[in-house]
């Protein structure tokens, strides 16, 4: 730690992903100071921690004060408190101490968190989230995600992988996720599981897919999540449909999340919320159906997120600054 660094400097928060390596110096407040971006050279663990190390070089570059941490978000199952990597399902990671090696390539210690949990501490403190102590965040992309604070500290479980919501079993006999089971929350109200809906319709002999035929011209394999959600907004009944079935079953799910952790506030973030109520609307009709205790207690508020794609930077820098005040004996 910097002993000349300023309480109000800001932070650096880098989410390692797949492809890209995004990062950005975040102001005390949440907002995004300068951003950085490459892309994620996939090959080798030291090609992708010297990429962070040039990454976190060139964002000090445009501090005016020593930076008041470093955070890194990564699509991972890990042990936060001890920088390691148990295993990454896109990059080349497995069973390492990824916060030692950073750390050692940057200077300082580095704080290490999932990027669903970044992301939803991104939310928590500078987006839906502020103001509760108690908040759920579900990431619907191209999978599930989610993290999940309990009594304003962000939940981890016994071995760091707490928070895995896309992986809620919501049919046991169901289609086999990439986690290995059947049935998981991901298997139904992904945008993968979208896409796959939408290329079946698409194949099929219904004339309800006439719209998605003709916006990938007959190919299935071009149509994305967006295509759909662009022709529900503009009416088409069968894309409304998918939304609503996707909905309907993330509303299950966050129904039996709220079982357990009981929050205040659910936040539904990711590429595919892009669809707004399309999506919010089935999912909070499903959720309060499913409701433990409905007629007779407080319902949750269900909401979309507020920072995007930025959540995750936001949250990584604003753990490391959490983390280095806490080392300081603030707060």
């Amino acid at each position: 730690m910097s002993a000349s660094a300023q309480p109000g400097a800001p932070a650096i928060g880098i989410d390692v992903g797949g492809t890209k390596i995004a990062g950005a110096l975040v102001a005390p407040d949440g907002q995004i100071i300068h951003r950085e971006r490459v892309e994620t050279p996939a090959e080798a663990t030291e090609q992708i921690v010297a990429a962070v190390a040039d990454l976190v070089a060139r964002l000090r570059e445009r501090s005016d004060a020593p930076v008041e941490g470093i955070g890194l978000a990564v699509a991972a199952m890990l042990d936060p408190a001890a920088g390691h990597i148990w295993f990454a399902p896109n990059l080349p990671w497995r069973d390492i101490d990824l916060g030692a090696m950073v750390a050692e390539r940057v200077g300082e210690p580095v704080v290490i968190e999932n990027d669903a949990n970044a992301a939803a501490w991104g939310e928590y403190r500078h987006g839906a989230g502020v103001d509760h102590d108690d908040m759920v965040l579900f990431t619907v992309g191209t999978g599930v995600g989610g993290g999940c604070i309990v009594d304003d500290r962000l939940l981890h479980g016994a071995f760091g992988i707490g928070g895995e919501l896309g992986h809620v079993i919501l049919d046991p006999d169901g289609p086999r996720c990439g986690c290995g089971n059947k049935g998981c929350l991901e298997v139904f109200a992904s945008g993968s599981a979208l896409v796959r809906a939408a290329r079946d319709l698409v194949t099929s002999a219904s004339p309800l897919g006439e719209a998605l035929r003709e916006r990938c011209g007959g190919d299935p394999d071009r149509l994305e999540g967006a295509d759909v959600t662009e022709l529900a907004q503009g009416g088409d009944l069968a894309s409304t449909e998918l939304l609503e079935e996707l909905g309907t079953r993330l509303g299950h799910g966050i129904a039996s999340v709220c079982a357990v952790l009981d929050p205040r506030i659910v936040v539904v973030g990711g590429g595919v919320s892009a669809a707004g109520e399309l999506l919010l609307g089935p999912a909070r009709q499903a959720f309060a159906r499913h409701l433990i205790g409905r007629g007779h207690r407080p319902t949750p508020d269900l909401v979309l997120a507020r920072l995007g794609n930025d959540a995750g930077v936001v949250g990584a820098a604003a753990l490391a600054r959490e983390h280095r005040a806490a080392g300081r004996g603030e707060g």
